[in-house]
């Protein structure tokens, strides 16, 4: 668990700061470890769409353009298809009152392989819908990527509104859509095209069937051995009304379809932990594959809307669970007060759900042979009684209170040296990506850890999607602003420290007596170290000098009377606990006292109004699982403001420093004491700036500001490279 991914600097000349009658200036320049790819400095809302890791490509969709990615690095030059809506249509939807921006472009939604060489792709098109097929080649070395058909009509295939979700699913070239068909957003459908079959869709405005539905995703999950059991799921959260009829209430629901079957036959189950008007199911679902065909797990997000309580958590549940209520009991409303019960009576044969042509019917080709009562029974009744809970009937992961809310998920299930874990890769809405593990505990709740948070992006913005390549052991990552790619594993940024590597616990790595370096379950290394369940360096990292994490390295830092200072010490771990001691001249360690006027932030300690009672040597403590380190070992000298003023006084004996070539002078001092100096230019020259600003903000004030404003969480970051 890394908290701030603390960035490689180097020293540039690049701005000039005149103190001491030195000239100091240097730009920090910060290193990536990830790629990155964007068209624009605009926002043009990029979505993840469709992944091919057998042609190692990845096809992503954003405001006029279609992409085709190269999985291995996409900072390369993509395939690219400019594709942008008619102009008249463009006109015809700002005169109608949209949105210009975001919303009369052709925004991609959706891209399905439609056969080995050809993708079908829809856009929003300025509000009216159309979709074109792309020639994309059949192989990747080819370079071939071009629309290859006349435009048609999108609409069933893609919802007009481009802030309106668009789910589809191709199969043996059918086009299963879940949308909203009209201009208003109004009807909202199922409904399957680009058959030789028929075109079919659920009934229109039929709160029955689907009631104000936000689509989140679809997926084809079998059901048995027989292919024809297959059933394609729609997840999906409604506003159903209570009982009484007024209340609307915002349930997290699945629905699935027989798409072997003519008619489209639809199921709702009702998912549980959460049902209520404050909670809802977010933008993602994401599907984790077990050895047991039946042990298929389903990740899901969900956030608060309330503007009291703010908060998100992710449920995971059991494809058995879900198969066991499908198989249940028919909900069915009866009494004065209309109540949901369960239903009682006879239930058709074949029964209600089982797909035409199956294991259970062979002999049926279509659901147009199916007995009418089953037909009546399936429109009077399209809700299962039972609701779905999750695994252990508690949530995976809650944040609570968090100035961030989740919006997407994928997942890694990884093998560690002490058992299989799995990997939450959680998008924010503040544009991050948090990667957590969830370790088995005896409390109410499973017990998470926050490895690392990255910053994949420049501009701060909702992470849309997040796809992982087993095969390539990567991330892939999309917002308004671009896409970005992540190794799963990042070793090397824990350090080189055996108890660092341990106390990471990320199943992904190990301490292979070098170094922190990826695991690999078959390896058969004896020096190798992991321990994710517990993350004890004591026992793991015996014989690699742990005597030497009592001590730190002894820094020399100035600070001004009178002045803000800071003390820098960022543990690499949040579920460390950290403790300041000071040390004066002729006296035993004391533990700092903390103050409205000495504060500890998450970065280090910050003294505003220095004292020369403040003056010592100062120790910055870190305990996690009974581990203790000294993290740093700062003494700090005060330079009174009359000793300030001599040295920045050219008049004054030390006035001889400013005829000196900078690098000359600058090379008399430590890098701790350059620092120093370059910290006290820059908090002369920043109270200097607001001297003609009304009710100026006082030096340490002006510090502590920016510090409680960028309060990073106590995870670790790593940053894009400025420019």
């Amino acid at each position: 668990m890394l908290k701030g991914l603390t960035p490689l600097y180097t020293y540039e000349s690049k701005c000039v700061c005149v103190c001491f009658g030195i000239r100091l200036g240097f730009k920090l320049q910060k290193t990536q470890s990830f790629e990155h790819f964007t068209l624009s400095e605009k926002a043009m809302d990029y979505r993840i769409l469709f992944m091919d890791e057998d042609q190692d490509r990845m096809y992503v969709g954003c405001k006029d353009h279609v992409l085709s990615m190269d999985i291995n690095n996409i900072s390369q030059t993509p395939l690219k298809i400019f594709w942008p809506a008619s102009t008249s249509k463009v006109e015809e939807c700002q005169m109608a009152g949209k949105d210009p921006t975001h919303g009369c472009g052709n925004f991609l939604r959706v891209i399905q392989p439609y056969n080995r060489t050809h993708l079908f792709i829809c856009g929003s098109g300025a509000y009216s819908p159309v979709c074109a097929y792309v020639n994309r080649g059949r192989r990747p070395e080819e370079q071939v990527f071009q629309i290859s058909s006349r435009a048609e009509s999108g609409k069933g295939r893609c919802s007009f509104n481009p802030q309106v979700n668009t789910v589809s699913v191709m199969l043996n070239q059918e086009l299963f859509s879940g949308m909203y068909i009209d201009f208003m957003g109004t009807d909202a459908a199922i409904f399957r095209s680009l058959t030789t079959r028929n075109a079919v869709r659920t009934d229109q405005h039929n709160s029955k069937w689907l009631s104000e539905p936000v689509f989140i995703d679809a997926h084809l999950i079998p059901d048995g051995s027989d292919p024809n059991d297959a059933k394609l799921y729609f997840f999906l959260r409604e506003r159903l009304t209570d009982s009484s009829g007024n209340t609307k209430n915002i349930h997290a629901m699945v629905a699935r379809v027989c798409p072997v079957s003519l008619c489209v036959f639809e199921y709702h189950v009702n998912f549980l932990l959460f049902t209520s008007s404050t909670i809802v199911f977010r933008e993602n679902v994401f599907l984790l594959e077990t050895d047991h065909p039946k042990g298929l797990l389903i990740f899901g997000v969900f956030t608060s809307t309330s503007s009291v309580f703010r908060g998100s958590a992710v449920c995971v549940y059991n494809m058995a669970d879900i198969l066991t209520v499908f198989n249940g009991p028919f909900a069915h409303r009866e009494g004065p007060n209309f109540q949901w019960v369960a239903f009682q009576g006879r239930i058709p044969y074949p029964r209600p759900g089982t797909c035409p042509g199956g294991a259970f019917t062979p002999h049926t080709q279509s659901t147009k042979e199916f007995p009418d009562d089953v037909v009546t029974f399936v429109r009077n009744h399209p809700v299962m009684f039972n609701p779905i809970y999750p695994v252990g009937r508690k949530p995976l992961v809650v944040r609570t209170h968090a100035d961030y809310k989740y919006t997407s998920i994928a997942v890694d299930q990884v093998t560690a040296a002490d058992g299989h874990y799995q990997v939450l890769f959680l998008g924010t809405d503040k544009g991050t990506v948090q990667k957590v593990v969830v370790l088995p505990s005896n409390g109410s709740l499973d017990e998470d850890l926050i490895l690392e948070e990255l910053e994949v992006f420049k501009k701060q913005s909702p992470i849309t999607n997040l796809k992982i390549s087993s095969k390539k052991q990567q991330l892939y990552v999309s917002s308004e602003h671009g896409v970005s790619q992540v190794s799963l594993h990042r070793c090397m940024a824990y350090g080189s420290a055996c108890a660092d590597c341990c106390l990471a616990r990320d199943p992904y790595c190990a301490w292979d007596g070098l170094s922190c370096s990826r695991f690999y379950p078959t390896g058969k290394r004896r020096s190798r170290r992991q321990d994710i369940m517990h993350g004890n360096p004591l026992t793991q990292c015996r014989g690699f000098n742990l005597k030497a994490y009592r001590n730190a390295v002894e820094m020399t830092q100035y600070g001004v009377k009178n002045n803000t200072t800071f003390l820098e010490c960022q543990p690499k771990s949040p579920q460390a606990s950290v403790k300041w001691l000071i040390q004066r001249d002729n006296d035993r360690r004391k533990e700092v006292k903390l103050s409205d006027r000495v504060l500890s932030t998450n970065h280090g300690l910050l003294i505003r109004s220095v004292h020369s009672s403040d003056q010592g040597v100062y120790y910055c403590l870190a305990t996690e699982n009974g581990f203790k380190r000294t993290l740093a070992k700062i003494r700090l000298q005060i330079l009174s403001e009359a000793l300030v003023s001599a040295l920045s006084n050219k008049h004054s004996p030390w006035g001889w420093a400013a005829s000196l070539h900078p690098k000359a002078l600058v090379s008399a001092f430590s890098p701790a004491e350059t620092l120093a100096m370059h910290q006290y230019c820059k908090e002369r020259k920043q109270m200097q700036s607001l001297q003609n600003i009304q009710n100026p903000m006082r030096g340490d004030l002006g510090k502590l500001k920016p510090l409680l404003d960028h309060r990073k969480s106590r995870n670790r970051r790593n940053h894009l490279q400025e420019e």
